[in-house]
């Protein structure tokens, strides 16, 4: 089950980050940049976006490491000189990103509230999953893995990567996707000034990893995710 859960997580991280990028590049589409557009990158196809240690090495790492999925794919280059009110175009280019996966998740919640409902074999199946993931053991009740059950892994892994993805990409620091909508919403002599920290941004970035912020934010969302999943 290891190795199940090891290739779905990897699986929808990789569909989460393209869905994340093609966003961006079809955002900066419709506020006049084709750039992204012109070099293929607002597609769904995976191959296009990839970027070989932040999509595969890094996230192989993780799962193997029992953390969850996480990653980046290569960025999409927007040109804001394109647009016609750059401040304003960039924010919604940069809330692109988050916004999909979020409404990626949104949609995979949903889809798990149903199949619960109507099929009392997920109802199982989820407790088996719960009981993996908190009790390290498996199965609570016996269970057939079926295909029903696999779509269900499925949808629960997109619901956690993809949260993760869009929490992650909305912490206001660059290069993150929140520095870009923050920027937007300041005043232009105040966004001049909070892009000086920019060259800083990665170790800010890691530092807030390291002090575990991330998982602050995030951990009353998956509170109430796992209660609407598993209860």
């Amino acid at each position: 089950m290891n190795i199940l859960f090891t290739a779905i997580q990897l699986f929808v991280l990789l569909f989460a980050i393209t869905i994340h990028e093609a966003a961006h590049g079809w955002a900066a589409m419709k506020k006049g940049d084709l750039t992204a557009f012109s070099l293929g990158r607002v597609s769904l196809n995976p191959i296009v976006h990839i970027d070989l240690f932040g999509t595969v090495l890094f996230p192989l790492l993780l799962v193997l490491l029992r953390a969850p999925a996480f990653g980046w794919a290569k960025p999409v280059p927007v040109n804001p000189f394109n647009f016609k009110n750059p401040r304003r175009d960039t924010l919604w280019v940069s809330a692109a990103g988050p916004t999909s996966n979020l409404l990626t998740a949104v949609v995979s919640l949903g889809l798990i509230m149903l199949l619960k409902t109507f099929s009392p074999g997920v109802r199982v199946f989820l407790d088996n999953v719960y009981a993996f993931l908190i009790m390290r053991t498996w199965p609570v009740q016996a269970a057939g893995f079926s295909l029903l059950n696999g779509l269900t892994l499925i949808l629960f892994f997109g619901v956690l990567v993809n949260t993760y993805l869009a929490v992650f990409n909305l912490i206001p620091v660059p290069p993150l996707d929140g520095s870009g909508v923050l920027a937007g919403l300041l005043s232009p002599s105040a966004a001049a000034s909070y892009e000086r920290i920019r060259p800083y941004g990665f170790l800010l970035v890691m530092g807030l990893i390291y002090l575990g912020v991330l998982d602050i934010i995030i951990r009353p969302i998956l509170y109430v995710i796992f209660r609407l999943i598993f209860l």
